[in-house]
């Protein structure tokens, strides 16, 4: 159970014919094509050819560069990426999303990107948002908390999980309040796993740096200054996660500016 003390509500773009220009050109030669036609023809053999030049060039380069591969893998890999292109097309959203995945290329994408009517608010333990809709993990990593009874936290939900990759791995990531689970402890899940619906139940969500233990907020241990439910607040830490989040196309948080309070424990990135 989280040792935290309840929650404050979050504040809320014609020439004229001639005269006997029709009985001069109504007929057309039928020995062959007219002298413009001819010009028309040339200038299409010509692309043409450039068109099976290019091409020729192309697959002799794929050649060149990868090893020959069996005609079913080289279908695979067309059919694979024309349906990517087709997803991009059907859902221009998850391609801006994909766009700004972290600079460090681990692979995290934005968690709240589901969320309908997101709002950002305060910086406390971590970082707080109004909205609702399916909330997924920040990167691979392994579930070790999932419940919607931790009513040490407003709403009950309390998720946490484990990075396996990237520059925060072995980081404890949680997410808290008006949230029911969708995973469960063990789990292995990656940025595409939706861990949870986020809920209007007046409090929003909280999201940020667990303690190794999955128990609480990581500001509140020592190391970090102990700074719990009442603050003061934006927490150091607090503020990294933000900072992170940022990165990955989530909005700041409006008082990601003021002096933070506490400490960023060792093996946390200062920067993102």
């Amino acid at each position: 159970m989280s040792t935290a003390p309840a929650r404050h509500p979050k504040p809320p773009s014609a020439s004229p014919v001639r005269p006997g220009a029709a009985a001069r050109h109504g007929k057309r030669s039928l020995t062959g094509p007219t002298r413009r036609g001819k010009r028309e023809w040339a200038a299409a053999v010509a692309v043409w050819c450039l068109v099976v030049l290019v091409f020729g060039w192309a697959i002799a380069e794929y050649g060149r560069v990868r090893p020959p591969a069996p005609m079913g893998t080289w279908l695979a890999e067309a059919t694979g990426q024309l349906g990517a292109w087709g997803d991009a097309w059907a859902s221009p959203a998850q391609v801006v999303s994909a766009a700004v995945a972290s600079p460090f290329g681990a692979g995290y994408r934005d968690p709240l990107r589901g969320v309908s009517g997101l709002v950002p608010e305060r910086i406390d333990d971590g970082v707080d948002f109004a909205g609702q809709g399916p909330v997924y993990a920040l990167g691979d990593a392994v579930v070790t908390n999932a419940t919607a009874t931790n009513f040490g936290w407003p709403g009950g939900g309390w998720i946490t999980y484990r990075l396996t990759s990237g520059p925060a791995s072995g980081l404890v990531v949680y997410v808290a309040e008006d949230i029911t689970p969708a995973v469960a402890v063990g789990q292995h899940v990656s940025p595409s796993t939706m861990i949870g619906t986020m809920f209007d139940g007046g409090d929003g969500i909280e999201t940020g740096w667990a303690q190794p233990t999955s128990l609480s907020a990581e500001s509140q241990l020592p190391q970090a200054g102990a700074i719990a439910g009442l603050g003061p607040f934006p927490t150091r830490v607090g503020v990294n996660f933000d900072k992170l989040l940022q990165t990955l196309g989530v909005p700041a948080a409006p008082n990601r500016t003021q002096p933070p309070f506490g400490l960023l424990p060792a093996g946390y990135p200062a920067s993102w």
